[in-house]
């Protein structure tokens, strides 16, 4: 039997197959140079070492993954083995629902609930062959951009155990950037998938609203008119082969797209003729000196790679935060949770309970004239996507922050909300219901990753595949890891 090395960077990366891709496991498999069950013992025993340190699993679903993990090795053994995922490991963030697997969501007021039936995007998992191996860390209700809660605490960052590893999709996104296996599922409401897989150093999409159905479950569902599924994963074709299984029509998901099969093409090449629009402050945002430093430099990457560089971006209003996103988001996190007594919710964050509060005060006029100011911004997007083929704009304005807190208050010497302040580039781009994704793009002065998040019109994301690709190519991430204590 072989075992698997991976090169070390930034830390070391010790010998195991659940530092592997989905692309390398399938490949191990075919050959049979290694099993699933071997694959599955070392992706839980990270689990378990970056659980300890990092707090990124709500509950492992470790012995019915044991299960499928033999199952799936018998496949492969007789020739058998079908799906385009048989005998991979994926962790899927607790709001989605995982049938007979508690779903708390981050909430108080859930613990001990147990749905019976699978979300569309875990039953297409199961059908592709994944073998699912635990429920990661979500702040409750998914309503802020870190994985914190108190159901299960505190969420880290493994590059740095006093920052936070962002959110709400945190341990996900913390457990493949400390090589927990390839694959996670996570959602994203105001930016969920890409800040967390920003500072964790990973690749993270967001895909167009509707493209991976959410029902049954989304545990509850908050941020309803903004909220996606997406993938998160070391390698951009990771990230691809996981959105091309989630994504699909299922009818009980009202938003959910009548669009069949998708294939992305991950194929590294030149970006000759590609029209990118290019903003490092959509006009208005407080940005980190650093993130300025490392986003201009990626733009100097995909201008060596041949694309049209131009500076540019959709001119936002400056109240697009007070005016638009809190009205639309606040509500809606509020009416998810409107059939709660004040008893069931008195564990939950002081936090949580000021947007849930906000969220009941707004008039209903105020709901539906942010709607409307929504539809400027969507076409705002329209405008831009004549002229440039995709944009471009840094993932987060700062780097991960100090685990246990909500946010910053000051960048760059400028004033900015905690709560969503600090993430003015994810929210717009929910709001319109576009894709998008962050890719790492470089490291701040403490060794922490920062994103470069890639904009794409509606339905485009294998133009995001096409530029995610020729970067990771000119600028390889891979293969640094961040340095965790060893077990002992």
């Amino acid at each position: 039997m072989e075992t698997a090395s991976m090169k070390g960077g930034a830390g070391s990366a010790p010998e195991g197959f659940a530092r592997l891709s989905a692309g390398e496991l399938l490949e191990g498999y075919r050959h049979r140079r290694f099993t699933p069950r071997e694959v599955l013992e070392d992706v839980i025993a990270a689990l378990e070492h970056t659980d300890a340190l990092c707090n990124v699993v709500v509950t492992p679903i470790y012995e019915a993954a044991r299960a499928a993990a033999d199952a799936a090795g018998a496949a492969w053994a007789a020739g058998t083995a079908e799906g385009r995922l048989a005998g991979v490991p994926v962790t899927v963030k607790d709001l989605i629902f995982v049938a007979g697997v508690p779903a708390s969501a981050g909430a108080p007021a859930m613990q001990g609930f147990v749905p019976d039936v699978d979300a569309a995007a875990v039953a297409s998992l199961k059908a592709a062959g994944a073998i699912i191996t635990a429920k990661t860390t979500t702040c409750e209700s998914g309503y802020k951009l870190t994985a914190d809660s108190p159901v299960s605490g505190i969420t880290r960052n493994p590059w740095r155990l006093d920052r936070t590893s962002g959110g709400s999709s945190g341990g996900a996104a913390a457990a493949v950037a400390a090589g927990c296996g390839p694959l996670a599922v996570g959602t994203d409401g105001v930016g969920s998938i890409r800040v967390p897989s920003a500072f964790c150093g990973v690749f993270g999409i967001k895909p167009t609203f509707g493209l991976v159905p959410r029902s049954p479950g989304f545990s509850p569902p908050s941020w309803a008119s903004l909220a996606h599924t997406g993938s998160i994963a070391r390698t951009v074709a990771d990230a691809a082969l996981l959105l091309e299984v989630i994504a699909g029509h299922d009818p009980r998901d009202g938003a959910s797209l009548p669009i069949g099969a998708r294939r992305f093409d991950v194929t590294a090449g030149r970006l000759d003729g590609l029209r990118i629009a290019a903003s490092e402050d959509l006009g208005f945002a407080a940005v980190d000196p650093q993130v300025r430093a490392a986003f201009r430099r990626a733009l100097d990457t995909l201008a060596d790679l041949g694309a049209d560089v131009a500076a540019g971006g959709p001119a936002l209003d400056t109240d697009m935060l007070e005016g638009v996103l809190q009205p639309i988001a606040f509500t809606e996190q509020a009416a998810a949770v409107a059939h709660r007594s004040s008893d069931e919710l008195a564990g939950s964050e002081a936090e949580y309970l000021d947007v849930v509060a906000r969220g009941r005060a707004y008039r209903g006029t105020e709901y539906i004239a942010a709607t409307y100011r929504r539809g400027a911004v969507r076409g705002q997007f329209l405008d831009l996507f004549r002229r440039a083929d995709l944009l471009v704009t840094p993932t987060a304005a700062v780097t991960a922050f100090a685990a246990g807190t909500i946010g910053v208050d000051t960048i760059d010497g400028r004033e900015v909300d905690p709560h969503l302040g600090w993430s003015p580039f994810t929210w717009p781009i929910n709001l319109a219901g576009l894709p998008a994704a962050t890719i790492p793009c470089g490291f701040d002065a403490d060794g922490l990753p920062i994103g470069l998040q890639i904009v794409a019109p509606w339905l485009e994301e294998g133009a995001i595949f096409r530029v995610a690709a020729a970067f990771e190519a000119a600028r390889p991430w891979r293969d640094r890891w961040p340095a965790l204590p060893a077990p002992g």
